[in-house]
């Protein structure tokens, strides 16, 4: 049996301040990172990034950027990468489905 707990945030303001840095930052990680994949598919020769590399990637990417990206867990950032490589894996098995869009089930 599966069981689902949800526990009720009440950060401080300066909590919510640092709540909403961090997402910006793994937004900004994510679209960073969507966009090479996009740019390397159609720029060169229609090469497929995947998240091994783009995680390779991001110890270079703290070092160069420590107000922003450097500030954040490791770990919290490659699952970021992750969710990309899932959503990219899962888009092209739709298109090899020959399914035009996502469902409501396999959204969820």
């Amino acid at each position: 049996m599966m069981r689902a707990y949800k526990f009720l945030m009440r950060p401080t303001v300066g909590q919510t301040i640092a709540l909403g840095e961090m997402l910006r930052d793994h937004c900004s990680l994510y679209n960073g990172a969507l966009q090479e994949r996009r740019d390397a598919y159609r720029h060169v020769s229609k090469t497929s990034i995947k998240y091994g590399m783009q995680s390779a990637q991001l110890k270079e990417i703290r070092v160069h950027d420590p107000e922003r990206q450097g500030r954040w867990s490791f770990s919290s950032q490659q699952a970021t990468l992750r969710r990309l490589g899932k959503a990219f894996a899962a888009f092209f098995r739709r298109v090899k489905a020959g399914k035009r869009r996502a469902t409501r089930a396999s959204v969820a």
